[in-house]
């Protein structure tokens, strides 16, 4: 497993970091502050191909290997997650469409996802229903014409506020769908969420369907394929996102703790030169290290189509996402009470890595799922012991 970049992925990783510290950073804490993305920075994500990254070259798109998006993604994390939530959800629409939807849909689409015209969100969470996904209260209802009438109240959707194409899941006698929400649907509105811990520039929102009229055009997949097939492709693609921004979003933090650090004066010497900070320093440089390795070996999955890497993906965003949280919370200790005050950003950091342990599967989730794959993978080499015994013993 080789895990050097090529020529083309260091050059568009280059331009990644340049395009984030010229349009995300010096924005960031003030978008942070006013609690909304403005769209000129959704249009300046747009403009370079970086939302139809996903989208393949004969739609419009960039047609991005997996490494290389996840390189996009780090970036990106690194400058606001916030922001990082719009690539989130708009390639769980993208991804989701791409592999489940009619070539109709494909063509309708996937290039106006590509070049940002539309931007897309994914509406699964309610108000009562978060983890326990497969008891949502939506309802679509069918119509002898094959149109489907939505009712439904989705909540904490990132980019809601901002969305003209919601993925949204409902039930159809009782059955997960996907359905294409447009936000000009009569019946269709949303309302803004304000005052949230993290993530408060990612134009979070509450939407609500009120007797929708939703086309059979509009109906992703099957009747029943809500959960096991377009909401399982959309949240893979969210953890993979999520797992890499996670690594981002500790390397800023860990880059202001080293700058800090070592301007920073007490007894006389820089912080740095004080053993503890030292430990503090060494631990945030060596689980940035080992949760980007992590994220590596699910992009190296990925771009094979190994299908180990769902599990392998729900690793690398749980760890990630733990490491976000240690390694803000040790960049705001360090950065004593400056660490505090909306005047540095690494405050901003620990409260978004926060939201980091929750989306895309909860940290307790994923250890429910991890723990149960590696259950299963101890019966199969137990087995696999056994076979390779009995035919050793045949042998003899």
């Amino acid at each position: 497993m080789d895990f050097d970049l090529t020529a083309e992925q260091r050059t568009a990783q280059a331009g990644f970091r340049q395009w984030v510290e010229q349009h995300v950073v010096p924005v960031a804490d003030a978008n942070d502050n006013r609690e909304q993305t403005p769209p000129d920075l959704i249009a300046k994500l747009a403009a370079p191909g970086y939302l139809g990254a996903l989208v393949a070259k004969e739609y419009g798109g960039e047609g991005m290997d997996a490494l290389t998006w996840g390189l996009l993604c780090e970036e990106v994390g690194r400058g606001s997650a916030s922001l990082l939530s719009l690539l989130t959800v708009h390639g769980m629409v993208i991804q989701s469409i791409a592999k489940w939807g009619t070539a109709a849909q494909r063509a309708r689409w996937l290039p106006v996802l590509a070049t940002g015209e539309t931007i897309g969100a994914f509406g699964l969470t309610e108000p009562n229903v978060g983890s326990d996904a497969k008891s949502i209260q939506s309802i679509a209802v069918a119509q002898p014409d094959g149109s489907y009438v939505l009712n439904a109240e989705k909540r904490w959707i990132s980019f809601g506020a901002s969305a003209n194409l919601i993925l949204v899941i409902a039930k159809v006698n009782e059955k997960p769908t996907g359905f294409l929400v447009e936000r000009n649907m009569p019946g269709f509105s949303s309302e803004p969420i304000y005052g949230m811990l993290g993530f408060r520039s990612a134009n979070i929102a509450r939407l609500i369907m009120r007797d929708v009229i939703i086309p059979p055009e509009n109906l992703v997949g099957k009747v029943g394929f809500g959960f096991s097939h377009i909401a399982g492709t959309a949240l893979d693609h969210g953890r993979y996102c999520v797992g890499w921004g996670c690594v981002g979003l500790a390397q800023a933090a860990l880059d202001a703790s080293l700058s800090y650090s070592g301007e920073r004066y007490q007894f006389d010497v820089t912080l740095n030169k004080h053993q503890l900070i030292q430990e503090m320093l060494a631990e945030m440089i060596v689980n940035v290290k080992a949760a980007r390795m992590l994220n590596y070996h699910s992009a190296f999955l990925k771009d094979r189509g190994d299908p180990s890497l769902i599990m392998e993906t729900s690793m690398a965003k749980y760890f990630a996402s733990r490491v976000a949280a240690q390694v803000t919370n040790a960049a705001v200790q360090i950065h004593g009470a400056n660490g505090c005050s909306s005047d540095y950003p690494v405050q901003r950091y620990y409260r978004d890595a926060k939201i980091m342990e929750i989306i895309e599967g909860s940290n307790q989730m994923q250890q429910i799922i991890i723990a149960k794959s590696g259950y299963q993978q101890h019966l199969v080499a137990k087995r696999a012991a056994r076979r390779s015994s009995a035919i050793e013993g045949e042998g003899k």
